[in-house]
C-alpha cells in the first residue's frame, strides 16, 4: 500500500476532528442559544463523522459507534441549566465567586477561599451557607443533574496535609448540600490538593485564588 493511501484515514480523522471542535465551540458561546434535541443531534453527528474516518473500510459499523460516544460523551444545556446559572449569578452577586458556563456545557461555581474556608480548616465559613442554601435549592428544582465538588488548596504545607484538607472541604460542602434535601448519591467529591493551583503561589494573593472549592453542576441528554 502506498504511504499516501496509509495517510488518507489520519487525514479524514483530522478534519473531522477540525469540524468537531467548531460544533463544540459555537455551542460554548455566550451567544448560544440552548436547544437540548439539537446539542445532542450535533454530538451525535460529530461522533459518527469521526467514527467513519477511524474505521474507515466498516464505515458503518463506524458511524453507530462514533454517534454513540457523541451523544453520550457531552452534557447538554437546557433552559433549566440555564435558569439555575441565572439564579447563582443573583445569589452570588458581590461575592466574589465566579459563575461560568464551561466549554462541556457544565455549570461551574468557582468558590474563593475568603468566603469558604479558614486556612489550614474544613469548616465551612458563614458567608458560604446562604450560597449553598440556594445552590441547594437549584439543585431540588433540577433533579436530573449530578455534582462534583473539587477542593483545592495552595502550596503552603505538604502534600500529606494539603491532599486529605482539599478532600475534606469537599466533603463538608457536600454534606451541606445533603443536609438541605440533596440526595447524596447525586454528588461526587475529590481533592487535588496543591496540583491546580490557578494563580501564583509565590504571592499572598495568589496563594488566596489557589485555596478555593469548584463546584460542577451537569445535566446529560435523557
Amino acid at each position: 500500500m502506498s504511504l499516501a493511501k496509509k495517510s488518507l484515514p489520519a487525514a479524514r480523522l483530522a478534519a473531522c476532528a477540525a469540524a468537531l471542535m467548531l460544533l463544540l465551540g459555537g455551542c460554548a458561546s455566550s451567544s448560544y442559544d440552548p436547544n437540548p434535541t439539537r446539542d445532542t443531534a450535533i454530538g451525535a453527528a460529530a461522533g459518527a463523522a469521526v467514527g467513519a474516518a477511524v474505521h474507515g473500510s466498516n464505515r458503518t459499523h463506524g458511524a453507530l459507534a462514533g454517534a454513540a460516544v457523541g451523544a453520550l460523551g457531552s452534557y447538554i444545556w437546557s433552559s433549566q441549566m440555564a435558569k439555575q446559572k441565572q439564579q447563582m449569578e443573583t445569589a452570588t452577586r458581590g461575592t466574589g465567586v465566579q459563575v461560568t458556563q464551561t466549554a462541556d456545557n457544565q455549570l461551574k461555581l468557582e468558590v474563593p477561599s475568603d468566603i469558604s474556608f479558614a486556612t489550614g480548616s474544613a469548616r465551612i465559613a458563614p458567608a458560604l451557607d446562604p450560597i449553598l442554601d440556594r445552590f441547594a435549592q437549584t439543585l431540588l428544582e433540577n433533579p436530573r443533574t449530578t455534582v462534583r465538588i473539587v477542593g483545592h488548596t495552595d502550596s503552603t504545607g505538604s502534600d500529606a496535609i494539603n491532599d486529605p484538607l482539599s478532600v475534606n472541604r469537599a466533603s463538608s460542602v457536600r454534606n451541606h448540600l445533603a443536609a438541605r434535601g440533596v440526595a447524596g448519591d447525586r454528588i461526587a467529591i475529590d481533592g487535588r490538593g496543591s496540583r491546580e493551583p490557578i494563580a501564583d503561589n509565590a504571592t499572598e494573593a495568589g496563594r488566596a485564588r489557589n485555596r478555593r472549592v469548584d463546584i460542577f453542576v451537569g445535566e446529560r441528554a435523557a
